[in-house]
């Protein structure tokens, strides 16, 4: 815990008073939730603010002035509340979990954040269009786009954390989507790496376009 704490010290000296005091409340209360319901691993809660609320903010400086945002699959917060927190973004959460989305709206509170919370499954969501999609450790990179693609409007894209299997999933992803494609190197996994995916369309439409 001591080093999580010399953590924390470390990234709140990196975001504005307003926003550390945000991410310390929030942290306090999923450390209360986290009791009753599984948020993050307990493991993982020992390491809280390197492993989820550091990578989390990594989104931050990648999201526009005002940005409209989808967080798929939110679960505890990551990355979509901690975009909340650190950015003026209007944030959609979805969360299909119940129990969890009514910590995040608890959450949202506690922090002094405005976000919508969906509590449902994805593809049954209501949530667009937006210009930033993200998600983070939650599915594949195929059914992300297959769920998040819908939400985006014509020049938005996709924010995805990823770890050390992302040119497998991007391969995987190209037999059916083609798009723009930005890597950018994880600040807090050497293995990981942020995909940045615009300009994003199906190969079948495309090819059924061609053939008009």
């Amino acid at each position: 815990m001591a080093r999580d704490m010399t953590m924390q010290d470390a990234i709140l000296g990196h975001v504005s008073r307003e926003t550390g005091e945000r991410l310390t409340a929030y942290a306090d209360l999923l450390v209360r939730w986290n009791a009753r319901i599984n948020l993050v691993s307990r493991p993982d809660l020992a390491q809280l603010w390197p492993r989820h609320i550091a990578d989390s903010l990594q989104l931050a400086t990648l999201i526009p002035a005002g940005a409209r945002v989808v967080d798929m699959g939110s679960g505890g917060g990551f990355p979509g509340l901690v975009i909340a927190m650190a950015t003026d973004a209007h944030v959609t959460l979805i969360e299909s979990d119940q129990r969890k989305a009514a910590f995040l709206r608890e959450a949202s509170r506690v922090a002094g954040v405005r976000t919508r919370v969906i509590a449902s499954r994805i593809e049954a969501a209501d949530a667009g269009p937006v210009d930033v999609v993200s998600a983070r450790a939650l599915a594949p990179l195929p059914q992300l786009l297959q769920w998040g693609v819908r939400f985006l409007d014509k020049e938005g894209f996709c924010l995805f954390l990823k770890g050390k299997n992302a040119d497998e999933e991007l391969n995987a992803a190209h037999a059916d989507w083609r798009m723009a494609v930005t890597r950018i190197p994880s600040r807090t996994d050497a293995d990981g790496v942020i995909l940045r995916l615009s300009d994003i369309r199906r190969v079948t439409d495309h090819n059924h376009a061609a053939g008009r």
